[in-house]
């Protein structure tokens, strides 16, 4: 365990710099161009490496590791997959000006599309990566890339090898690892705990979910088998039903209707595409893309197993992917949105879909159709999906505030390695002392207290936002 003595102040004596981005340094730092503090290195024939991936919050990381990340699939050829050393800086070739960058600490292989670079000794490579991944670099990546959209954008040589690059002397780097080692990994537990928390909060409100939407909000009411093992009891006034009987698919395309794009994530549900992002859709032509109607059931069929369902009330087009439903006279929307994410569903779900592995899974209409599910009388489903926003309103104001906590506290870290690694702070005199391990209890002393001293810099975060 850590602790640290004495106060962090700015340096005394700054110099102007010829970096973009950055208009001075500490007097002493010197200034290097790109090209002196890293060598190309492309080693190819190291098929049985593990496969990495650069990811823009992550940096170097086992491919494997990546689940949720992973946007192409790498090619069934590796022998032109580049070898990776521990302490290679790896730059993801049309991704770097958005900071998918990373000085790995793995051993394995990269696509030939990434470039490789070994690190001159000048420079620790745990500071490379700090510093490689702060704004001063990658928006120096953003000038070295040439490209004529606004996702793509391929890193051009010339420009980038002629960068400029702050360094401080390898000891005070050495320390500046220290330092920030010690106050990340502080920052990271503090994050940890608290999305631990966040973790309760939604199986607790899931719970509450689950119980209203399975067994009605009366406590008292009288159970019955529903004849379903995987579905157990439900409430004796309650039938089971196939899907197909509840909802019927709608093939409406936009053709030349006047209607907004949207998308639908599980963060945010389903809003305006403009909303989501300002670049424009990578699909120019929309006329095929399927119309949503207010009351409609939309399903992404790639992760139904995993709940992607949810009540639309905006009208709109969205990618013929999904798949869109209209309820019958027996089915309100927002309830059985609630419905198909419950954990016995999405596993039924789940069973049905046809694919070549997870995360490519499709649960085609047919088999979405004749799946059961509970039928309770219309009014009451609309009863219950009214009620259920306020059944978990109290749980979700927590989950909101902690989420908060964490968006500010990881801007506070980013704004503190950055910092310390452009030299606005001076950290070479702070004390890091080294303890001896100590019992569970006096650790767990310590995480509250490192947890107090972060909730009072997310005080002073809050008073700034």
């Amino acid at each position: 365990m850590n602790k640290l003595k004495n106060i962090i102040e700015p340096y005394e004596i700054y110099r102007e710099t010829s970096i973009p981005f950055l208009k001075q340094i500490p007097q002493g730092w010197k200034e290097y161009p790109f090209y002196a503090l890293v060598n190309p290195k492309s080693i190819i024939n190291n098929t049985n490496e593990q496969l990495l991936s650069v990811y823009l919050n992550k940096g170097v990381i086992p491919y494997n590791q990546s689940t949720g990340l992973q946007v192409h699939k790498p090619s069934q050829d590796l022998t032109k997959y580049q070898l990776v050393e521990p302490g290679d800086f790896v730059m993801n070739n049309q991704q770097s000006w958005r900071g998918s960058v990373g000085v790995s600490r793995y051993r394995g292989i990269v696509s030939p599309a990434y470039y490789v670079f070994s690190l001159s000794n000048k420079i620790n490579p745990i500071y490379g990566n700090y510093l490689f991944r702060d704004s001063v670099m990658v928006n120096q990546f953003v000038l070295s890339s040439k490209g004529v959209g606004s996702i793509q954008r391929n890193l051009y040589y010339p420009f980038l090898k002629r960068i400029r690059v702050p360094l401080p002397s390898r000891i005070e780097q050495d320390q500046i690892v220290k330092y920030l080692d010690y106050q990340i990994s502080k920052i990271n537990k503090f994050i940890r705990v608290k999305m631990q928390l966040i973790n309760v909060l939604k199986e607790k409100k899931q719970a509450v979910i689950n119980k209203a939407v399975t067994k009605g909000l009366n406590p008292n009411i009288s159970l019955k088998p529903s004849g379903l093992e995987w579905l157990g009891d439900i409430p004796e006034h309650w039938n089971v039903t196939r899907i197909k009987v509840l909802f019927r698919e709608r093939e409406e395309r936009k053709g030349n209707l006047n209607l907004e794009l949207l998308t639908f994530s599980r963060q945010k549900g389903l809003i305006l595409y403009s909303e989501f992002s300002d670049k424009p859709p990578s699909a120019s032509d929309l006329t095929q893309y399927k119309v949503v109607r207010k009351g409609n059931l939309l399903m992404n069929k790639m992760q139904a197993w995993s709940g992607m369902f949810t009540s639309v009330n905006v009208e709109g087009v969205v990618s013929p992917d999904y798949s869109v439903f209209e309820p019958t006279k027996l089915a309100d929307t927002d309830y059985y949105s609630y419905v198909f994410k419950l954990p016995n569903h999405v596993q039924q779900f789940a069973l049905a879909s046809k694919g070549v592995g997870t995360g490519f899974n499709r649960l085609y209409t047919p088999k979405f159709g004749s799946i059961y599910t509970i039928l309770p009388p219309l009014d009451e489903q609309r009863i219950i999906a009214n009620k259920i926003p306020e059944l978990v309103s109290e749980v979700e104001s927590s989950i909101n505030k902690i989420q908060k906590e964490i968006e500010l506290i990881n801007e506070y870290k980013t704004r503190l390695i950055s910092d310390v690694i452009t030299g606005k702070i001076d950290v070479r005199n702070i004390e890091i002392i080294q303890v001896e391990e100590e019992d569970p209890d006096i650790e767990y002393q310590d995480l509250e207290e490192d947890i107090e001293e972060l909730e009072e810099v997310l005080e002073g975060e809050e008073c700034e936002v």
